[in-house]
């Protein structure tokens, strides 16, 4: 700006110069006509400063044996009781804070700080989320609660069971049945929030003893295991969801039939429209021929429908991460998953890319848990 002002070639149009620099005519012509800097003005002492004797007087008696371990709140307190007055309150804090003796006195404990899970499936039986939900009922203050476990992979409910209450043995007992029940290996990574069950020792000691391992969410990050909250909000928005249950009986059926609809008909967002199931127990393949058939037959009837050319049908995502990290390596294949998939509402899952072991599970079957007894 200095030099177009002051250096610039008289050859070289205003205008040229200006939109070569990038810079408004309006401002160059206020910039010309502005005055120039002058030093700045050093502002006189203010005549309320305290003098450096004043300040010396203030830390000797802040130093004292009878002060050295109290606030200047209780300094202040007790030597206007005693008919002195040393200075405010704010300002023996500044005072003290000018040679650096203003700090946190408690014992109070640093703020934990929570690592961000990252998790990576890539085949079923590899990664579960579980979360408990309330459902409400017909009795104000009342709930239900719903304990759900979906493979993070293909999004089956691989486990649930409907208690009265949140209870770390209900969790415990749904967890050994269902891991029983799917057969899972050993290296299984259990994912849920901080809730107290899922926190208790006894869900801890049960994975460790089954070869399980545990992960949780950053405490209030409701994201780090949105998958679970999304299953949640894909039950309570059903149109025949009743808002309010009678009895535990009629909550069970309703959850019963759920279950049922979600694992085997229901053709999820997230995962190309295939359903939990298929994903689950390897049918993608055989369901993906069907699909590619009947969009190339519909592409050889009438081709001028499809601009961008044949149509391919979608495969559901290779790769399933919570919390991705930025650092994954690329995997080339036909299976490589490199854009980001949405689950029913929208949210926006990245598909990871990185390599991992495949576990193939056993043949699930759905069903309810039985209701152990309720505990303390």
């Amino acid at each position: 700006m200095t030099a177009l002002i002051e250096q610039r070639d008289v050859l070289v149009p205003l205008v040229v110069a200006c939109v070569a620099l990038g810079v408004s005519r309006a401002t160059l012509y206020r910039r010309r006509s502005a005055p120039p800097p002058s030093a700045p003005r050093e502002h006189p002492p203010s005549p309320r400063r305290i003098g450096d004797d004043e300040r010396q007087k203030i830390l000797d008696v802040l130093h004292s044996p009878e002060f050295a371990d109290q606030p200047p709140t209780e300094v202040y307190a007790t030597l206007l009781e005693r008919g002195e007055y040393l200075a405010s309150i704010r300002t023996m804090y500044r005072v003290l804070a000018e040679v650096g003796e203003v700090r946190e006195r408690r014992n109070v404990r640093a703020a934990m700080k929570h690592a961000t899970p990252s998790l990576v499936a890539t085949a079923p039986n590899q990664v579960w989320t579980w979360d408990i939900t309330k459902l409400a009922t017909t009795q104000k203050g009342i709930f239900f609660h719903a304990y759900v476990i979906i493979d993070l992979f293909s999004r089956y409910v691989v486990g649930w069971m409907l208690a009265s209450k949140e209870c770390k043995h209900l969790a415990a007992t749904m967890l050994s049945e269902s891991i029983a029940r799917h057969g899972v290996e050993p290296g299984l990574i259990v994912h849920s929030d901080r809730g107290s069950a899922m926190k208790s020792d006894t869900v801890a000691q049960l994975l460790a003893d089954l070869g399980a391992s545990r992960s949780f969410s950053r405490p209030r990050v409701s994201a780090d295991n949105a998958f679970s909250e999304s299953q949640f909000k894909t039950m309570k928005y059903q149109p025949d969801y009743p808002g309010r249950f009678g009895s535990e009986l009629e909550a069970k059926a309703w959850m019963q039939g759920f279950v049922g609809w979600h694992n085997e008909e229901h053709h999820h967002a997230g995962l190309a429209l295939f359903t939990p199931s298929d994903v689950f127990h390897g049918r993608v393949d055989e369901i993906l021929a069907t699909r590619q058939a009947a969009l190339d037959a519909a592409y050889d009837a009438h081709p001028e429908r499809f601009p961008n050319g044949p149509p391919r049908a979608r495969r559901p995502p290779a790769r399933v991460c919570i919390n991705p990290t930025s650092t994954v390596p690329e995997v080339e294949g036909p299976h490589a998953a490199k854009s980001t998939a949405s689950d029913d509402h929208g949210d926006t899952h990245v598909k990871c890319v990185v390599s991992s072991p495949s576990i193939d599970g056993a043949e699930p079957q759905v069903s309810e848990l039985s209701q152990p007894s309720l505990c303390s």
